[in-house]
């Protein structure tokens, strides 16, 4: 009879251990971003926060010098444009006094380029100005590349996703 206790316990305990590990609550890893310079990332966040803080009070000097000459502008719904004087130009005639850009808190991720400056991605949304807030406003991505000149940094490619 003590055998039969024993290999009928034994089975008991073999049985929980297995419906507990079947049950258990499986976690998937989750990345979580620690920046590689706090430095750089302060730099990046207060750049951002210079250009759009231009972009949204329509100061086109302020957000023109935050812009290389040959910078690249890639948009999802507009197209490419590959220089300055047309972003600013499509800033001005489509933009100033319009729309306002609201950046997702912490959503900002900076990356070091050797040699080079930095690639800042995160995520935003936009206001039109001329309508009702949305309730849900739909979030788009973005990748600024940023170059690290002797005058400062400076955004040459942008990659905007909505």
């Amino acid at each position: 009879m003590n055998k039969k206790n024993t290999a009928a316990g034994l089975l008991i305990v073999c049985i929980t251990i297995i419906l507990s590990c079947s049950t258990a609550e499986k976690k998937e890893a989750q990345a979580v971003y620690t920046p590689d310079s706090k430095a750089l990332y302060d730099s990046i966040v207060h750049m951002d926060s210079v250009l759009f803080g231009a972009y949204n009070t329509c100061d086109t000097v302020t957000m023109a010098s935050c812009f290389s000459e040959d910078i690249e502008f890639y948009h999802d719904q507009g197209g490419l444009m590959t220089n300055k004087d047309s972003l600013m130009l499509a800033t001005k005639n489509n933009i100033c006094g319009k729309v306002t850009r609201v950046l997702v808190s912490g959503s900002i991720e900076v990356y070091p380029i050797a040699n080079y400056g930095a690639i800042e991605m995160g995520q935003h949304y936009f206001i039109n100005n001329r309508e009702p807030k949305p309730k849900y406003p739909s979030i788009g991505k973005f990748v600024h590349t940023w170059k690290k000149e002797t005058a400062g940094w400076k955004l040459t490619r942008v990659i905007s996703l909505h």
